[in-house]
């Protein structure tokens, strides 16, 4: 496994996507160097994106919580294109007016509000409520055990679309652990219930189009040669990043970790166009 300079990847490229978790923060905040680097991105003349499955909080809410860590503006909120985006569009489109059951934190039932439904939090439904649809947005903000059942028999009795607006599977936290993502609960729900579920997010390709007709919307000549995606995890960062035709870069600061890297890449048959420590090197 041979390591590359996380600067030099970016020379030939104009559009650089960043995935959120592992990449830029960890859950005690900015990766050291994170910062840095992207200024001395934007400053190059970079165009810099972050591209995340995070459907905990608003766009909005994203871009003021990383100007706090970063003591200044970090990226505009349109720069942040999240699955959420993606959840609230189906739910605009496909979904009757009415009252959404959701399982995660209150700022995330924006993206039930921005598509015009009533969020009502899955703990304040029985299936007696006349739901229009349960949406899976974050695996904080509510009582596991109490919550996370009242959703399974939710979705037992009622026959009504059941939305993972986040497909990850784990998320880094403090140093080398990791910890539980909605994409895992959805997992586990659709398995108990048998039932099919309607997800968005990496490594789907149609997260990876959605963020590109956001890059378009503000830089129309885009394409995909001209973005390289950096990302910490390879089933969902990198292989669908590679599947849907961007180069990438595996970044070795948070899922993924330096010691079994190697591994995973021989046994996955996953391969990044190029591994780096972190954004920082």
């Amino acid at each position: 496994m041979d390591l590359v300079s996380f600067r030099e990847t970016t020379e030939k490229y104009s559009v650089i996507f960043l995935d959120a978790y592992g990449v830029l923060k960890s859950s005690t905040g900015l990766i050291d160097g994170a910062l840095e680097t992207v200024t001395s991105l934007i400053d190059s003349g970079k165009e810099v994106f972050v591209v995340t499955n995070d459907s905990s909080r608003s766009p909005e809410s994203m871009a003021e919580r990383y100007a706090q860590q970063a003591g200044g503006e970090l990226l505009p909120a349109e720069r942040y294109i999240s699955s959420g985006l993606l959840a609230a569009e189906y739910l605009d489109k496909q979904i009757p007016y009415g009252k959404v059951a959701y399982l995660g934190k209150p700022e995330s039932a924006h993206y039930i509000e921005i598509a015009g439904k009533i969020p009502v939090p899955v703990g304040d439904c029985t299936p007696k409520d006349n739901l229009v649809a349960i949406v899976l947005l974050d695996d904080e903000g509510f009582d596991w055990f109490r919550d996370v059942n009242a959703t399974l028999n939710l979705i037992r009795r009622m026959n009504i679309p059941v939305i993972v607006a986040n497909a990850d599977i784990t998320y880094p936290m403090r140093g080398n652990d990791i910890a539980i993502a909605v994409g895992s609960l959805g997992g586990l729900l659709a398995e108990i219930t048998e039932k099919t579920f309607v997800r968005f997010g990496k490594p789907d390709s149609m997260m990876f189009a959605y963020a590109l007709a956001r890059a378009r919307e503000q830089l129309p000549k885009v394409t995909k040669r001209d973005v390289l995606f950096v990302g910490d995890t390879l089933r969902t960062d990198i292989i669908g990043a590679n599947t849907y035709g961007f180069d990438t870069t595996l970044v070795l600061s948070g899922n993924t970790l330096p010691e079994t890297a190697d591994l995973m890449i021989r046994t996955s048959g996953i391969i990044p166009t190029f591994i780096s420590e972190s954004i920082a090197t």
